[in-house]
């Protein structure tokens, strides 16, 4: 077991005082940033950044951000919620690490789309039925990880499909920016 204790401290972000959700932290006593090419293999849509050891991944809505010796979870309801889910976390982080010899590790540093390619792949209507005044808006939003594929109803379309297919595979879940 990697990580078989922790201290969890629950708080308002400082920069929303007053918010009605938390942040929590997992501050741990061991070094876990040997596991996270691991849980870059396996955390679809994490995000790894190995000069900063970190890996940031999008799970039921909260970002999750993997450090050396942390764990940062957002936008929880209460401290129950925290403590429910930052518990699943470490259970991923145990389990991935006591099957870390069947997985191979994934260094790969993933990096956003430029807007401009998804943009080409985008029906480039400007219809506006996304909520964005333009489609090079709604790209640029979609790169962000601020707006859903779906939100496109021209990509709905069953002619699209091909361009709706290389979309999803060009932006899987990753956390949003800003």
């Amino acid at each position: 077991m990697l990580i078989d204790h922790y201290d969890l401290d629950v708080f308002t972000p400082p920069c929303a005082p007053g918010t009605e959700r938390f942040n929590a932290i997992a501050r741990l006593v061991t070094d876990i940033s040997g596991v996270l090419p691991y849980l870059n293999a396996v955390l679809r849509g994490a995000m790894y950044n190995p000069s900063a050891g970190a890996l940031t991944w999008v799970r039921a809505g909260h970002r999750i951000v993997f450090g050396a010796y942390q764990i940062a979870l957002g936008d929880l309801k209460d401290r129950e919620e925290a403590e429910a889910i930052m518990q699943q976390l470490v259970d991923t982080v145990n389990r991935t690490w006591e099957n870390h010899e069947e997985i191979t590790p994934d260094h790969t540093a993933y990096r956003r789309p430029a807007p401009m390619l998804v943009y080409n792949l985008l029906p480039r209507t400007n219809c506006k039925a996304c909520g964005q005044p333009t489609c090079f808006s709604f790209a640029l939003k979609l790169v962000a990880g601020q707006v859903a594929l779906d939100q496109c109803p021209p990509l709905l379309d069953a002619d699209c499909a091909d361009q709706r297919a290389k979309l999803q595979a060009l932006l899987p879940d990753m956390p949003a920016i800003g």
